[in-house]
């Protein structure tokens, strides 16, 4: 057979690494589709299965190495990698200046990669998925063989679908493979998932000569094995060992036709095996990856690799990262009972127990409860603690604390630093890592609903594209800033919840764990903004033109009666969280740079807002904070959300006991007003009239069909004055309080002012529209433009808008819409000055005239400053006066 050079001209080459699988041979043969005039050559050898693949089926014709000449190569075609040492001969080829490169790859970009003039990376599980893309994309389908292929790639690289770097983009180029009649008896045939006997001879041959690594908490096995022949799928065999042993990462080791073959494998993300085998001539992705190295023994190989893994290794989680910090305590000479109103205050069920600066032990709610009922009330928490619990410093791996509060049944673990307490985890906090990473390696983490995406757990590319480049540059400053002071810095409440909504919301919110006046301060002076602190309570408003950033230091509140204003003290992030009203605005951003875009979620919001679930934090919610009820039925109105049952059932208890008559009417009349503008009123005070919250304003409101019609009018009257998109802005939630407290006389009425500690004006404004609104009414129809703009000029918007909604006479309606749409903007063309240059001296008699101007403009008798001149001439009788 001539060679390919033998063709005289130039020549275009697709190829892949050495050992070549399912999804080189995929991609070459794709690749072909896209290249029609290129040759398909491998750089070395190819896996045995893929080898009898090719000999069975003869997909493509493939040339030998001695059939091309290296220097007619005038583009070169690489699939599946980019390492210049994985491509044989060709990697001399690739460096050519007249040679283009072409790259068609999965795995991530490393230092010292072929880089190409046209290049096709993507983030999937298999590059056999990006070539289905494109040839699906461009309508260049595969036949039922090239599909098949191609479909093997996929479930070779992917492991059926079930490695963790499988992706949604590969089920679905799977999904489109099938439909071009893809065989998948075929795939089911190549793509092994059981050992044959040989292969099971081998599995436990490597199991007996396995050694075990334990680096920062992570398992790596090292496996190694010796043959004559062929080893047969080694891949396979490395996930064999690692589902039978549940390590973390496994490098088999195995010797065969005087070379050695590497492969590892890796679950977790403190190893990256591709950088590892990188070190022995090889390369992969993060999970997967292989080398082939010569001249070396088992023994040396083995000795290298477990110097070489603790080097790859990163470090894992820690203490310091899921501990609460700072931790609240009690002092080594307190009274049992000053613990259980300690406990009580800030809903903990330890305490730590503090002698002299220094930690000395622990004391639980259970001790505290069975000494004070033994009467031991008044004793010393010094008599009670225990001394013997295990501790851990913030360096300790989540992996070794997970250990000794299993085996301890530790439910509270302190967190030192010499002597002192620096933090704690409690159970729930080591539950909800332990998830995380369940969650990690099983992928759910990308399960999507209709309504809600949650893509990933790390929103930045989420804050980066939905929030304005200024917001998003000072969300990372903010972050920089923490990391900078030794703080913590998150993005907290329904700027985070409306984000995962897909919603705008630029209320930003930061919570700083560690000095959030001190960190505004520095924020402020960077951004060139003004800063306003309130140090009573650590927080800081932060103004940079329209923009608002509201910074608070991380803290705790209890409540020292039902319905009474928070304390706050200093606390934790995870405390700053509890303290608030309902699962769904729980959610946090962390911003330091190493973990910008981490999603913080202790509570299950996400779960709640993917049920579309309103749910309090705790039983005593409602007790503590009673407008949280009216808040409730708010967000489920404005989000469309349902009330949990237990939500729900909480909340009429709170009603029964009647802890609403300690509520401050401040709070409950703001509560009303924002319920009044974010959502439909009409829905949200039946709502609030369903569960018996209107009682709570005043005991005869009824919400009945008359009412209901009132505020319907209400909401049409408001819609036809917004689209006249007048200048004026009116105040809704006024509007709406007025038609809700006209149903009541006037006692009532003013006892209900009063409970909602109306603000003055608004006070004012409701009791003047209930008496101006009968005037306006009485005085309608008016034939008299004149005598209707005198009857309405005066008075407030809000008390004009409420008449007309309150009349169901058409005649009145109009005359009101007459005078808003057009007499309220009539005026004389002529002012004062002009009134001084017709002649006329100055005095009272310049109101007279422009009044009757006025008069006279209203009445349609005047259109031109031409016809107000001779009527002010006529008027004063100055003739020619000019």
């Amino acid at each position: 057979m001539p060679g390919a050079g033998a063709l005289g001209k130039p020549v275009d080459i697709i190829t892949s690494h050495l050992n070549a699988d399912f999804d080189s041979l995929a991609s070459m043969i794709a690749a072909k589709k896209l290249y029609p005039d290129a040759f398909l050559a491998f750089p070395g050898s190819q896996e045995r299965k893929v080898r009898d693949f090719i000999e069975v089926f003869r997909p493509a014709e493939i040339r030998k190495l001695r059939d091309i000449e290296p220097s007619e190569i005038r583009r070169l075609i690489i699939v599946d990698t980019k390492q210049p040492d994985r491509i044989g001969i060709f990697s001399e080829a690739a460096k050519g200046k007249d040679v283009r490169v072409v790259i068609f790859d999965h795995h991530p970009i490393e230092d010292g990669d072929i880089r190409g003039d046209v290049e096709h990376i993507e983030t999937v599980g298999a590059t056999a998925t990006i070539f289905t893309e494109l040839l699906k994309e461009k309508g260049l389908h595969p036949d039922p063989m090239e599909a098949t292929i191609l479909a093997l790639g996929i479930y070779e690289e992917t492991g059926c679908l079930l490695f963790p770097s499988t992706t949604e983009r590969d089920l679905t180029a799977v999904s489109y493979l099938l439909r071009r009649g893809a065989i998948l008896n075929i795939v089911s045939e190549y793509v092994k998932t059981e050992l044959g006997k040989e292969e099971l001879e081998i599995l436990n041959e490597l199991l007996q000569a396995s050694r075990e690594l334990v680096v920062r908490g992570i398992r790596v096995t090292i496996a190694k094995a010796s043959r004559d022949s062929y080893f047969g799928d080694a891949a396979l065999l490395a996930h064999k060992l690692m589902d039978l042993e549940d390590i973390d990462a496994v490098v088999l080791i195995l010797a065969m036709q005087g070379r050695i073959i590497l492969v590892g494998r890796s679950r977790v993300k403190e190893l990256d095996v591709a950088a590892l085998l990188k070190e022995f001539g090889g390369g992969g992705h993060h999970a997967a990856a292989s080398a082939t190295i010569r001249g070396d023994s088992l023994e040396m190989v083995e000795e290298q690799m477990i110097r070489r893994i603790p080097e790859h290794i990163k470090p894992g989680k820690t203490a310091a990262d899921i501990m609460t910090s700072p931790v609240i305590s009690i002092p080594w000479d307190s009274a049992i009972r000053e613990a259980e109103d300690m406990m009580t205050k800030f809903g903990v069920n330890v305490l730590p127990v503090i002698h002299e600066g220094e930690y000395a032990g622990l004391i639980s709610r259970e001790t505290v409860e069975k000494a004070i009922f033994h009467g031991f009330k008044k004793n010393r928490i010094a008599d009670f603690c225990s001394t013997e619990k295990l501790t851990v410093t913030a360096d300790t791996p989540i992996r070794d604390i997970e250990t000794m509060m299993i085996e301890h049944n530790q439910k509270f673990m302190p967190v030192l630093e010499g002597k002192r307490i620096t933090g704690a985890i409690t159970r729930t906090d080591l539950l909800r890592v332990l998830y995380e990473e369940f969650l990690k390696k099983r992928r759910i983490d990308k399960e999507e609903t209709a309504d809600i995406h949650f893509s990933s757990r790390n929103l930045s590319s989420w804050l980066r594209d939905r929030f304005p480049s200024e917001v998003f540059s000072i969300l990372k400053l903010s972050g920089t800033i923490a990391e900078g002071l030794g703080f913590s810095a998150y993005l907290v409440g329904g700027s985070v919840r409306d984000l995962l909504l897909g919603k705008a919301n630029l209320d930003i919110d930061l919570v700083i764990e560690g000095d959030g006046i001190r960190f505004a301060n520095i924020l402020a002076g960077q951004i060139r903004a003004r800063v306003k602190p309130h140090h009573k309570f650590g927080t800081a408003q932060v103004k940079l033109g329209t923009l608002r950033i509201d910074v608070a230091t991380a803290r705790t509140e209890y409540y020292e009666s039902p319905a009474a204003l928070p304390k706050v003290e200093t606390s934790s992030i995870k405390k700053d969280l509890y303290r608030r009203d309902f699962t769904i605005n729980t959610l946090a951003v962390r911003l330091n740079p190493g973990d910008f875009g981490l999603l913080i979620d202790f509570f299950g919001g996400q779960r709640d807002l993917k049920e579309k679930t309103i749910r309090v934090l705790h039983n005593l919610s409602f007790v503590e904070d009673p407008t949280r009820a009216f808040r409730a039925i708010r967000f489920s109105e404005r989000f469309g959300f349902r009330l949990s049952k237990h939500t729900a059932f909480l909340m009429k208890s709170t009603i029964e006991m009647n802890l609403f008559a300690k509520l401050s009417g401040t709070r409950l009349y703001e509560e009303l007003l924002l319920s009044f503008n974010e959502t439909n009123p009409v829905l949200t005070l039946k709502r609030l009239s369903d569960y018996g919250l209107l009682k709570v304003i005043h005991a005869n409101i009824t919400f009945d069909k008359q009412l209901e019609g009132d505020l319907e009018a209400t909401a049409e009257t408001l819609a036809w004055y917004n689209l006249l998109y007048l200048d004026e802005k009116i105040e809704r939630g006024l509007l709406y309080l007025m038609t809700l407290l006209s149903h009541l006389d006037d006692r009532d009425r003013t006892e209900a002012l009063a409970r909602l500690s109306t603000p003055l004006r608004a006070r004012k404004i409701i009791l003047e529209g209930m008496r101006q609104q009968q005037e306006i009414l009485a005085g309608l129809p008016s034939k008299d433009p004149v005598s209707l703009y005198h009857l309405l000029s005066e008075r407030e918007l809000e008390i004009i808008l409420f008449s007309m909604s309150s009349t169901r006479d058409a005649a009145k309606k109009k005359d009101i819409s007459h005078f808003l749409v057009e007499l309220r903007k009539v005026r004389p063309i002529l002012k004062g000055d002009d009134l001084k240059k017709l002649g006329l001296p100055q005095g009272p008699i310049y109101s007279k005239i422009l009044d009757e101007l006025q008069n006279e403009k209203l009445a349609g008798r005047l259109h031109t400053e031409a016809d107000e001149i001779n009527f002010v001439r006529k008027r004063s009788c100055l003739g020619d006066i000019r």
